[in-house]
């Protein structure tokens, strides 16, 4: 386990962003990504009987939806280790291989980090 506080604040805030609407929303997942200019979209897991989305994947499509060009760095508040292979691709999809994915666990505490790739 990693250190949340030793993260740059900016990747700190998008992880306490994820928890917060993880805790807010009562859903599996929190997310928040941050774009190209430093804005910041925060969601939870979208689970309708007719639409399934990941948070991170609800976090992606909103920037997307609010014309976001490109990510800095994503964030998933999860009990799952990793980030899954579908939310790795929605933030290369937007943001390009190299962009940074935090993964924290439901407590804030930093598990992981990975790429896009």
């Amino acid at each position: 386990m990693t250190d949340s506080s030793a993260l740059d604040p900016e990747d700190r805030k998008i992880v306490t962003l994820a928890r917060s609407a993880r805790a807010r929303n009562g859903v599996p997942e929190g997310a928040a990504v941050r774009d190209e200019t430093g804005r910041t979209y925060v969601a939870g897991t979208v689970a309708l009987d007719s639409l399934k989305l990941s948070a991170l994947q609800t976090a992606v499509a909103m920037a997307v939806a609010s014309g976001a060009t490109s990510l800095e760095a994503a964030a998933v508040v999860t009990e799952a280790e990793t980030a899954s292979a579908e939310d790795r691709a929605a933030v290369r999809d937007l943001g390009g291989a190299g962009t940074p994915v935090l993964v924290a666990g439901p407590d804030g505490t930093l598990r992981t980090t990975v790429t896009a790739d």
